[in-house]
């Protein structure tokens, strides 16, 4: 079992304490904050202004963090390692499944593909990345509004009829919105034929970190009803490994 690391913990409370005062702090002031020793405090104190993370003023000897922790901070967030663990999520489930993978996000009224992987059925479809679509006919969307809650999605929805893109589309807000807690209840989304004739899918939503994403098998809709039960516990083993959710809603047990 992985052990709690007290230093490293320290150091991080430390970084708080800077953020919460917004000044230099003498050594005796951070010791009492840390609820530490100030020899203890000190040697944490000298150790990152070594490394460069903290200076100390010369005449009042008091710290304060430098930028190096800013820039490191600015390198990490521009390599956008959500991408990391979504492609992670992605590449299990097409390798369970075979089937196209699509990871999404919301953006204004609309879903938006943040990363895909192709399947490896010979009848098989793609999404490219960036390819906006509506929120009420695709899977992701309504498991992304299912996330949401229903005062959230109810305000994103409205109250105007919604325009059908095909023939088995949802146009009504209260249909879609009792899809929705139904969607919540069982820890899923579907759709079939909603958003394109002969496409069906499913999908998953959580957040990651404070960012809400949503995880996708979508194919054929035959072939998504005939393997609905082995492709739903495939999504929700998905699920758990993205967001941490242990709990698989009761209906996958009785089927």
């Amino acid at each position: 079992m992985p052990a709690f690391v007290p230093a490293a913990a320290r150091t991080l409370h430390l970084f708080e304490v800077f953020a919460q005062s917004r000044r230099e702090m003498s050594n005796a002031e951070i010791a009492k904050a840390l609820g530490v020793p100030e020899t203890s405090s000190l040697d944490l104190l000298h150790t990152l202004q070594q490394r460069g993370y903290l200076v100390r003023t010369p005449r009042s000897r008091r710290f304060y963090p430098t930028p190096r922790l800013l820039a490191l901070a600015t390198v990490i967030a521009g390599t956008d390692a959500m991408l990391a663990t979504t492609g992670e999520v992605l590449e299990v489930l097409r390798a369970e499944t075979g089937e196209t993978t699509i990871c999404a996000g919301l953006r204004d009224h609309h879903v938006e593909v943040l990363d895909v992987r192709e399947g490896t059925h010979e009848l098989r479809y793609m999404l490219p990345v960036g390819r906006r679509m509506a929120m009420h006919v695709s899977a992701v969307g309504k498991a992304l509004l299912a996330e949401l809650g229903p005062e959230a999605a109810a305000e994103l929805i409205g109250t105007k009829p919604l325009k059908a893109v095909t023939p088995h589309s949802v146009t009504s807000p209260a249909k879609l919105l009792t899809q929705l807690r139904a969607a919540q209840r069982q820890g899923m989304a579907e759709t079939e034929d909603e958003g394109t004739e002969g496409v069906a899918a499913m999908a998953v939503a959580g957040h990651i970190g404070e960012q809400l994403v949503a995880f996708s098998i979508f194919g054929p809709t035959e072939r998504l009803k005939r393997q609905r039960l082995a492709y739903r516990k495939a999504l929700m083993r998905a699920k758990e490994l993205a967001f941490g959710t242990e709990t698989a809603p009761a209906e996958l047990a009785v089927e």
